[in-house]
């Protein structure tokens, strides 16, 4: 795992960060870690479902009927 060294942060910065990091039960260096994910990762990556549904968003779907093929899937042959 990489590791990245932050010089000459505040004193008022570091403080806050210790009390915050007490408060949810960890260390400095885990709040900070939570801290850096939190910025730079998605919140959540979009599902499936709501990226089909925005593109169905809007469209006239009331005479749309969509049956289901109820037929038996074959195995795949790989002879």
């Amino acid at each position: 795992m990489a590791q990245i060294v932050v010089r000459q942060i505040p004193e008022e910065v570091h403080r806050a960060l210790k009390a915050q990091a007490a408060a949810h039960g960890r260390s400095a260096e885990a709040e900070l870690r939570e801290i850096i994910a939190r910025a730079v990762l998605p919140q959540s990556r979009p599902r499936a479902g709501d990226l089909m549904r925005s593109i169905w968003s809007g469209a006239e779907t009331d005479d749309l009927s969509v049956e289901r093929d109820r037929t038996p899937a074959e195995p795949a042959g790989f002879e």
